[in-house]
C-alpha cells in the first residue's frame, strides 16, 4: 500500500512517521509513504498557496491550482475521469466537515492500493478540490485542528496497523476496539482451537493486567489467574460490554449483540 501526502508542511512528517509500526512497515516495504510540498507546484516568486475567499470573509484559503498540479503529476486525474481507477486508489480531502474517521471506515479503505491525502489548511481548501479531485472528505473528530496533517498521520497509523504482516501478531488487530472480527462463535464453527481472547466485535477493548499480580495492594482478577478459558473469555466479554455502557454507550447501537451478550449487558445494568 502507498499513501501520497499533499501538505504545505513537509518537515512535520518527519517525526510522526519515523517511529514504530510505521517506521517498521516502511523499512519492511509492507508501505510506501511519499510527502509532496504544494510550494513546489506554485509559480509566483513568493510561492503563492492561498488566498482570500471570493465574496469576503476571514482568513485564507487553499487554492487549487498546486493542489491539481500536485495530483496530476503523481498520474492523478480528475475525479470524473478516473471513476474506473477507484477501487484501486482513493483521494481523501482532510476537512472538519468531512466523513468522520472509524476503525470501520479504515478496513473499508483498505482495499485500495494508494491512498492520497490532502491536508487542508487556514480557513480551508477552495471547494472545486472536493468536487472534482476527492473521492471523500475525512474528519478525525468533531474538533477543528490548524491543518490536516495530523489527520493525515492518523490515517495511515490506523491503516498501517491493518496491513497484513504489520504487526508482530496479527491477532491483535481483532482484539483491539471498535474492531469488527470473526466472534468466538464463529471461531468454533471453523474448527479453530478454543481461545480466552475474543475480537471486540466493535465495542471497547477488555481490560489488560499484567505482572506483578499484586501492585501496592491491587490484584488482579482471580478470573485472570484461574487458567479456565471459558470463564476468562465471559469475563473479558462482561468487562467490554460494560466498559463501553459506561464510557461509549452509542456503539451498543450500531454492534451485533448475541444472546449472552445482551444478557451479560443486562447483569451489568443493574451492578
Amino acid at each position: 500500500m502507498k499513501f501520497e501526502i499533499l501538505t504545505i508542511f513537509p518537515d512535520f512528517f518527519r517525526g510522526p512517521l519515523d517511529y514504530g509500526i510505521v517506521r517498521r512497515a516502511r523499512e519492511t516495504g509492507l508501505i510506501e509513504i511519499g510527502i509532496h510540498d504544494l510550494r513546489a507546484f506554485a509559480h509566483d516568486r513568493h510561492r503563492t498557496v492561498d488566498d482570500r475567499p471570493f465574496g469576503g470573509g476571514e482568513g485564507m484559503v487553499l487554492k487549487p491550482e498546486p493542489i491539481f498540479e500536485c495530483l496530476e503529476s503523481l498520474a492523478v486525474a480528475p475525479g470524473d475521469r478516473r471513476a474506473g481507477h477507484r477501487v484501486l486508489e482513493s483521494v481523501v480531502l482532510l476537512s472538519p466537515q468531512g466523513e468522520l474517521f472509524t476503525q470501520k471506515l479504515a478496513q473499508a479503505m483498505m482495499s485500495c492500493q494508494r491512498i492520497l491525502l490532502i491536508c487542508g489548511r487556514y480557513e480551508g481548501v477552495d471547494e472545486r478540490v472536493a468536487e472534482h479531485l476527492a473521492d471523500r472528505e475525512i474528519s478525525v473528530g468533531d474538533f477543528v485542528l490548524s491543518g490536516g496533517e495530523l489527520g493525515a498521520a492518523i490515517i495511515v497509523d490506523t491503516m498501517t496497523r491493518l496491513v497484513p504482516g504489520a504487526l508482530g501478531n496479527a491477532a491483535s488487530s481483532q482484539q483491539e476496539s471498535f474492531t469488527m472480527g470473526s466472534s468466538q462463535s464463529e471461531a468454533k464453527l471453523a474448527g479453530e482451537p478454543p481461545s480466552s481472547t475474543c475480537s471486540s466485535g466493535g465495542l471497547l477493548d477488555y481490560p489488560h493486567y499484567t505482572r506483578p499480580a499484586e501492585f501496592r495492594g491491587m490484584r488482579v482478577p482471580e478470573v485472570l489467574v484461574n487458567g479456565n478459558h471459558e470463564e476468562i473469555r465471559q469475563w473479558r466479554r462482561r468487562s467490554a460490554l460494560r466498559k463501553t455502557l459506561r464510557h461509549r454507550p452509542d456503539l451498543l447501537r450500531e454492534t451485533i449483540l448475541s444472546a449472552e451478550d445482551r444478557k451479560l449487558l443486562a447483569e451489568s445494568e443493574y451492578e
